[in-house]
């Protein structure tokens, strides 16, 4: 079965169809991860996006039901050289094309993805549409240009309630703008009583749970579209410990007076090398996101840049200086990717502490 990806440019990229014979449109971006493949397309980092895949085989080990970043994927389309037809792995359970069917998702396999990632990398993310090979390309080239991209993703993927994942350590309460599982089982291993918690949560609402601390996760778009989420932070940033992660990195940031900017393309992989500028230690990272926080916006706010990407010196780390609260641009969980930082978690784990061995009035100045 024929089908195309139209980009808004006019580039047309034809191939065969697996999956859903749906018609998606939305942001077309790559992921250069050689691996991982089942947790990349259930992150819901990428809700409305249609992810191309660098790596030419796709779906080799099929798709289990261990590795998934959610329970039902947020992504538009699904882009690869080559979809394998006959996954062999001895925790298969389906293929990609039933996998996507199952789920209503369209792909498109046999294009040349490597010339689709060289467009964008330069001339940026551009919308693009998984259409029929019927479809006249005058006409999506206009629903296209007509097409405004969501700016409700977060809302789309949050959780509508709070829920708890109960342990019988430190309470910490996990605000879900997006939230990928590996998060939550991080904080499982390290015996949390979590609770999760909708992304529209008030200052007042956490204060009332009594946590330890607090996460703010990854998620979706342009974090100035979830501006309620800045009077939060601003209301327990000096009462609670807090750590953020990729869009609540970004959120932090801009509740604490920097800015937020679109990348071209944006950093989506599982091996990009990140400097922490107190050790000069480097680690290899996974990270998604499409936004970053302004480098100059940093001057004459309370924060403090602790971790660069090492590619192109984008911020991502921060830290409070006056406030025990942290927060990284790339994903400590991994999932998939290296482990490298995986001892943030345990960092987090520390603040509190420290925090709880200070007194609960105490917690503005607290080092780890």
């Amino acid at each position: 079965m024929k089908r195309q990806l139209i980009l808004e440019d006019g580039t047309v990229f034809v191939g065969e169809g697996f999956g859903s014979d749906i018609e998606r449109s939305g942001e077309v971006v790559f992921n250069t991860g050689m691996t991982g493949y089942q947790e990349i397309l259930s992150d819901p980092s990428y809700c409305g996006q249609i992810i191309t895949l660098t790596y030419p085989l796709i779906g080799n080990y099929g798709i289990n039901r261990d590795d998934f970043e959610s329970i039902a994927p947020a992504i538009s389309g699904f882009v690869v050289k080559e979809a394998a037809d006959f996954p062999s792995n001895w925790r298969n359970e389906m293929s990609l094309d039933e996998f996507f069917k199952e789920k209503n998702i369209p792909g498109i396999s046999g294009i040349d993805t490597r010339k689709l990632t060289r467009i964008i990398r330069k001339h940026g993310t551009l919308r693009g549409m998984i259409c029929s090979i019927e479809r006249a390309e005058e006409d999506v080239l206009q629903q296209l240009k007509a097409t405004v991209l969501p700016n409700d993703q977060v809302k789309r993927v949050s959780t509508k309630t709070a829920y708890p994942s109960p342990g019988r350590g430190r309470r910490v309460v996990l605000v879900d703008y997006g939230m990928k599982h590996g998060i939550l089982r991080e904080l499982n291993e390290r015996d949390c009583d979590v609770i999760v918690a909708p992304c529209n949560i008030t200052a007042p609402e956490i204060l009332s749970l009594h946590p330890d601390g607090v996460m703010l996760s990854n998620g979706p778009g342009d974090p100035k579209d979830v501006p309620e989420a800045l009077e939060m932070i601003r209301g327990i940033q000096g009462k609670i410990p807090m750590f953020g992660i990729c869009l609540g990195h970004q959120l932090f940031a801009l509740a604490n007076g920097a800015n937020t900017e679109k990348m071209k393309f944006g950093h989506r992989g599982s091996n990009h090398p990140v400097r922490d500028l107190q050790t000069g230690k480097v680690a290899l990272t996974s990270q998604n996101h499409g936004y970053t926080v302004a480098e100059g916006s940093i001057n004459g706010t309370d924060l403090k840049v602790t971790h660069i990407a090492i590619n192109d010196g984008t911020i991502e780390g921060l830290k409070h200086n006056k406030y025990p609260a942290f927060t990284v641009q790339y994903h400590p969980e991994a999932s998939p990717g290296p482990e490298d930082a995986n001892y943030l978690f345990d960092q987090f784990m520390q603040m509190i502490e420290a925090v709880k061995s200070e007194g609960e009035t105490t917690c503005q100045n607290v080092e780890i």
